[in-house]
Order: structure tokens, then C-alpha cells, then sequence
């Protein structure tokens, strides 16, 4: 007898790394995958969930994103803070 579906564990999500490792300057996220410094070092250690919440802010940080600020407005925040 199989075990029923909601027992399977669900996969690892993967990392986000395309090999692609610069930090922009501005908003300091990685120029390739979008990771903060502190996410790419916190990725090997963390559970599936940190994962998922790590991919969750990727998307949100995607350019066009209505969740992500464009540079411009970013630049008008930082020069009015």
C-alpha cells in the first residue's frame, strides 16, 4: 500500500544562482539571481520553508513587479529619507 500524496514530501526548491554573481550597487541584490548578500548565505542552511519565503521576495523584487519600486522611485526615496 502507497502512502497517500499529502505525506510525500514536497521537493527542495532550487536555487535561484544562475552563476551570474554581482552585487548591484543601489539595492545591493545580486545582479543574477536577485538574492540580498544575507539570503545567498543563508540558502545552503535553510529549511524548505526559508526557501520558499527567499524565492517569495525574489518575486517581488522582480523588475516590473508591482510590489518592487523602479530605480527611479527607489533614488526619489533614498534622496527624500
Amino acid at each position: 500500500m502507497s502512502a497517500p500524496a499529502t505525506d510525500r514530501a514536497e521537493p527542495e526548491p532550487a536555487s535561484p544562482c544562475i552563476g551570474v554573481c554581482r552585487l548591484d550597487p543601489v539595492d545591493r541584490c545580486c545582479l543574477g539571481c536577485g538574492r540580498t548578500i544575507e539570503e545567498i548565505a543563508r540558502w545552503p542552511t535553510a529549511s524548505v520553508e526559508e526557501r520558499r519565503a527567499i524565492l517569495a521576495r525574489l518575486a517581488a523584487r522582480r523588475p516590473g513587479s508591482p510590489m518592487r519600486p523602479s530605480r527611479s522611485a527607489r533614488s526619489a526615496l533614498d534622496e527624500a529619507g
